[in-house]
């Protein structure tokens, strides 16, 4: 059975960091692109950051160049984002998927078939 599963997310004031972590079981990221979404209220999901650890190519938001950062560790089988000088605009839930996408610079969510359930990341101003 596929499973993504985050970890992570929680309350952080504005300017503090926090990481995420993605665990895959079922399946090898290595052989996925993988991804960070997020989905604020009111707000369409939207694409974060994407890579490919195969392919070689890492993409990020306009909106988190320069303080968030993905990441694969193919010892455990996760995907991170560690994300710093965080905003009250960067508060969503915050998804991780894979699947075998294509490089675009903004992430686009088509094809990314698997999803984990989503984690809270609130930030306080």
């Amino acid at each position: 059975e596929v499973q993504l599963v985050e970890s992570g997310g929680g309350l952080v004031q504005t300017g503090g960091s926090l990481r995420l972590s993605c665990a895959a079981s079922g399946f090898i990221y290595d052989d996925y692109s993988v991804a960070w979404f997020r989905q604020a209220p009111g707000k369409e999901r939207e694409g974060v950051s994407c890579m490919s650890n195969t392919d070689g190519w890492i993409n990020y938001a306009d909106s988190v160049k320069g303080r968030f950062t993905i990441s694969y560790d193919n010892a455990t089988n996760t995907v991170s984002l560690q994300m710093n000088s965080l905003k009250p605009k960067d508060a969503a839930v915050y998804y991780c998927a894979a699947g075998y996408a294509n490089s675009e610079s903004n992430c686009p969510p088509w094809g990314y078939d698997f999803w984990g359930q989503g984690t809270q990341v609130t930030v306080s101003s």
